[in-house]
């Protein structure tokens, strides 16, 4: 009889190798099985009036029959007004509106271009002029608040088509008609009803651009990624085999939707497998929606993870008992977890109410994830996974499972992806690069750019640095832009530093950078840090102190002296030449994308400010 470990690395074996199951032709196929599988069930649940003087909160619960009803209706109404072909952008909050749209255009032979609604006036420009667009799908508040001001300069627009309800609109200004949803989604009943069947005629190419997203990203260049419906199906079905979905589950829709990561794992990897998703009605209503709505699975990004951790800490150490019996609980858990009892979710069943009680998976992706947060959350019973990927890559690329989790790996390449370590050094540190059917088909009318992107073997080179072990998982060790070389030849990981000073109580945010500086007396590179120090932290330190804080000049002396104090430490563990050097502090947070990575281009440093 096979030992306990033995069966354990049978499971881990089958799980790391799956094959990849087959792939839908095109979406029009998802929606007609979606009909078929799903039905009546609710594929969507819409708040039409938000909960207001005592009046409660109202409602629409959509199913998968009605989505794709009206996916033919809007569909149609397109290719009246447009050629199939049509760029198409959509740029609104996490919304059902957005969700139908993207697929409507996509299933009628056009071109989504998904928008981010934070753009300014200017990048809505250059999105939608680069783009080719000429007919943008928008919530009111976002066409109110930059895309108003956007349009006279964009005169290949032709239709702005209002998502919300309200009074009829249908006025040309400057070239551009603008009108409501609901006057498109009328004309399409029409046409309908009057036998136009130019939606369902439409001949869907699986293998041409149907999704053209404008990268973010952290270095300031914004590229045009291509996705074909075959890139974006082939990555769904990779994700279903590795994460556990049922038309049982319910999501709660919480990250910026026009991006990669939640558009094919929240929105259409839910709908296919008849998962109801709800919406998020902003940040600061995550908690509420949370228990209002009790998904059993979010996507998330890690920084979300840790603020509900530090939530959990911050209320374990109300009192000394209660912070003994949390570290007991916790090392109690862990040591029965390794006899495969999870007694996690009975220890901290009150953390497990504060989100709903019903949360069976959580999985973090697009930053990396702190090991030991991961380990304590999942010690407290929640599953939590690890992704990676890029919007080149549909996205995701590695998964953890549940066999063989390692908590500072994001797992093996999904079914179906290639992923190697290119030029490994003596570490195996190397470029991640990848290979599959989910690859991107490249960057918009930028050949030079798509030709850098991939190997003369056909590789795509994702610009991360990472390593592999032998059971195949991968470990992301930071970005090949952002790693800095000193002038001796050593490279330093700015994210390695960065976790460290994270941890730091007086520390929000923080950036390392290498400053080369034409110095004589500077004979290497100085590693620096960039920090937006916790003004609350530092205030409460320095009541304890006695220090007194008499104006902001003086309590950022205060912070910087106490931040150096804990960057002294750090140093302590570091070998010399990754030492951190410089100290300098921002009053203001860094600018970010949407997925809170920081834009490191958009960080001007003053060197003449630098604590030595």
């Amino acid at each position: 009889m096979p030992c306990c470990r033995d069966r354990e690395e049978t499971k881990l074996k089958k799980s790391f190798n799956m094959t990849l199951d087959p792939v839908p032709r095109d979406f029009r196929v998802v929606l007609e099985e979606s009909v078929r599988d799903y039905g009546d069930r609710e594929a969507y649940i819409v708040k039409t009036k938000r909960e207001s003087g005592g009046q409660s909160a109202e409602y629409r619960r959509v199913t998968f029959r009605e989505f794709c009803r009206e996916a033919r209706i809007l569909g149609t109404a397109l290719l009246d007004l447009f050629p199939a072909g049509t760029h198409i952008g959509v740029m609104g909050e996490n919304r059902y509106e957005w969700c139908l749209s993207y697929l409507s255009i996509i299933t009628a032979g056009d071109v989504v271009v998904p928008v981010d609604k934070e753009l300014n006036k200017d990048e809505i420009h250059h999105v939608l002029s680069e783009s080719g667009s000429c007919c943008i799908i928008v919530s009111e508040k976002i066409y109110s608040k930059a895309l108003k001001d956007a349009l006279p300069s964009l005169p290949d627009i032709k239709l702005c088509v209002i998502m919300d309800s309200g009074d009829e609109i249908e006025q040309t200004e400057n070239g551009t008609k603008t009108v409501r949803l609901d006057s498109l989604m009328k004309r399409g009943r029409e046409l309908l009803d009057g036998g136009d069947d130019r939606y369902d005629s439409v001949e869907i190419d699986p293998d041409v651009m149907s999704v053209l997203i404008f990268t973010s990203g952290t270095t300031g260049v914004s590229k045009g990624v291509m996705l074909s419906q075959k890139n974006i199906l082939t990555d769904m079905t990779s994700v279903m085999q590795c994460l556990e979905h049922s038309c049982e589950d319910s999501m709660l829709s919480i990250l910026p939707i026009h991006h990669t990561y939640e558009c094919t794992t929240t929105f259409l990897v839910s709908y296919r497998m008849g998962v109801r998703v709800a919406f998020c009605d902003g940040l600061r209503y995550i908690a509420k929606n949370i228990n209002e709505y009790r998904p059993t699975m979010m996507m998330l990004v890690p920084l979300i993870l840790e603020n509900l951790y530090k939530k959990i800490i911050e209320k374990a150490k109300a009192s000394k008992f209660k912070w003994f019996m949390f570290r007991f609980l916790l090392g109690l858990s862990g040591f029965l977890k390794h006899f495969g009892i999870n007694a996690g979710r009975t220890f901290f069943r009150s953390a497990h109410d504060a989100i709903g009680g019903r949360i069976k998976l959580l999985v973090a992706g697009a930053a990396a994830m702190k090991p030991d947060i991961c380990k304590n959350l999942d010690r407290m019973g929640f599953k939590i996974r690890q992704g990676y990927g890029l919007t080149e890559t549909s996205p995701i690329l590695c998964v953890n499972r549940d066999s063989g989790n390692e908590y500072d790996s994001v797992g093996p390449a999904m079914p179906g992806i290639q992923i190697r370590i290119a030029d490994p050094d003596e570490e195996g540190r190397g470029e991640i690069q990848a290979k599959g059917d989910n690859v991107m088909l490249g960057y918009y009318k930028n050949p030079e750019a798509t030709k850098a992107a991939f190997t003369e073997d056909g590789w795509f080179r994702t610009g991360d640095q990472g390593r592999m072990d032998k059971q195949g998982r991968i470990y992301i060790t930071g970005r090949i832009k952002n790693i800095i070389v000193t002038n001796t030849g050593k490279n330093i990981f700015p994210e390695e530093l960065e976790d460290k000073i994270d941890d730091i109580p007086y520390v929000k945010e923080c950036m390392v950078w290498g400053d080369n500086s034409d110095d004589e007396k500077q004979e290497d590179t100085k590693v620096c840090v960039t920090v937006f120090p916790d003004y609350d932290k530092v205030r409460e330190a320095a009541e304890e102190a006695e220090e007194k804080i008499g104006s902001d000049s003086e309590l950022d002396d205060i912070a910087a002296r106490y931040i150096w104090g804990e960057i002294k430490r750090v140093n302590k563990d570091l070998p010399a030449y990754k030492r951190i050097c410089g100290l300098e502090l921002r009053n203001t947070e860094f600018e970010k994308t949407s997925t809170n990575k920081i834009q490191r281009f958009k960080v001007k440093h003053d060197k003449n400010a630098l604590r030595k």
